[in-house]
């Protein structure tokens, strides 16, 4: 599966894992939808990589030929053997009709709202922990600690165990991707601590999403235990890397650009309408897709089994779409972008990651409006299924 050759030929032989391209994949993505907008490798499984926004828009259109069934970037081979898969992300229609329906209200915007006071205390606290040193990793002591703990308070467990969470994410969606063996160790850990909060929930019901799943109905039958525990599954890996790789790339951002951070600074009305040309500029996401029978996408034809790499970072760079693809513009008034992908499979928690950027970036801004990068050359990306600084140094007055 793994090939550590050298990569020579980006169109037939791309490496989404080549530390070069998890660093700055911008370029490459520029010249391929210039030479060839489709990829193909036989690295890692094999894949074809579409690179312009017409082309992923198409296929996330398409759910009938592009399959969810198996999304990541790297396969595991056999599938998960416990039979728990992450619904409504891993799953087509008709299944995922009701699966999407299931969770949707949990994120609705007035049920994200109920989680904003949270989620301002917290920044407030963490920001409290290090504001005084004039230093700080902007993306392990202050990204990564919002998500985890806001989806602990959302399912209702613990916030402490945010350090464990994130542990069992990277362990899952980052280091595991590569290495099969840490990838089931975690996911086993994993498992057995959502199906013990199953169990938990089931004896003891209380007010938190764990116990609303169990007590749905689909079709007037409970909804299986395997797909309460798979959704958990989706809700804490989806919405902890992803948010967080978010939050860390705007602040990576805004530390070497001081004039957008200025204006953000004077114009905090601003933010939000800069959130969502932060999450184009600097998209995390790409997802995989299953050919389930012969086609062709832009000229390219494609082979049943075969693997699509739907990068939404590269179709949120193409300049048929976005004038100066390569610039962020804070105040970019026309953005379509696919950040939180594109059709039924838009991520259904794209309301609660607005949240916790926007009070993440306003937070931050309000008490740390001066900062820039300690060393640029010591920031380090995690790339692959999810694209984010792992550690970013600032310094601040």
């Amino acid at each position: 599966m793994a090939n550590t050759e050298p990569v020579e030929d980006w169109c037939t032989d791309y490496d989404i894992f080549d530390p070069g391209y998890i660093r700055d994949p911008f370029p490459i993505w520029d010249q391929l939808r210039g030479e060839c907008p489709i990829a193909h490798s036989d690295r890692w499984s094999g894949s074809w990589l579409p690179t312009r926004y017409s082309d992923i828009h198409a296929i996330a259109h398409d759910p009938g030929t592009f399959s969810s069934d198996e999304i990541t970037v790297a396969p595991l081979e056999g599938g998960p053997a416990d039979g728990v898969k992450a619904p409504p992300i891993t799953s087509d229609p008709p299944e995922h009709t009701w699966a999407r329906r299931l969770i949707l209200p949990a994120f609705a915007p007035r049920a994200v709202e109920a989680y904003r006071d949270y989620t301002v205390a917290l920044c407030g606290e963490l920001i409290d922990g290090f504001i005084d040193r004039g230093r700080a990793d902007a993306a392990s002591e202050y990204a990564q600690q919002i998500p985890p703990r806001v989806i602990a308070h959302l399912l209702g467990v613990p916030p402490e165990m945010s350090d464990e969470f994130t542990e069992w994410v990277r362990g899952v969606l980052e280091l595991g991707l590569t290495d099969p063996e840490i990838r089931m160790k975690y996911r086993a850990i994993l498992m057995d601590f959502l199906w013990a909060q199953v169990n938990d929930r089931k004896a003891n019901p209380r007010d938190d999403l764990i116990t609303r799943l169990l007590q749905s109905e689909v079709d007037g039958e409970p909804v299986p235990d395997t797909h309460v525990v798979g959704t958990c599954n989706l809700i804490l890996i989806a919405g902890i890397d992803t948010t967080w790789s978010s939050i860390g790339a705007a602040l990576w951002h805004l530390a070497q650009h001081p004039e957008d951070r200025a204006r953000l600074v004077a114009e905090p009305e601003l933010i939000p309408v800069a959130v969502e040309e932060l999450l184009r500029a600097y998209s995390p996401v790409t997802m995989a897709r299953v050919v389930t029978t012969d086609t062709e996408v832009g000229g390219c034809p494609m082979k049943q089994g075969d693997r699509v790499l739907m990068s939404f970072p590269a179709a949120n760079r193409d300049p048929e779409v976005f004038p100066d693809a390569d610039k962020v513009i804070i105040d970019r008034a026309r953005n379509r972008h696919v950040a939180f992908g594109v059709g039924i499979h838009r991520c259904a928690g794209s309301n609660l990651a607005r949240m916790e950027m926007q009070i993440a970036l306003e937070s931050w801004l309000e008490r740390i409006p001066d900062f820039r990068l300690a060393d640029p050359d010591s920031v380090t990306w995690a790339g692959g299924q999810v694209r984010g600084p792992r550690e970013c140094e600032v310094v601040f007055t």
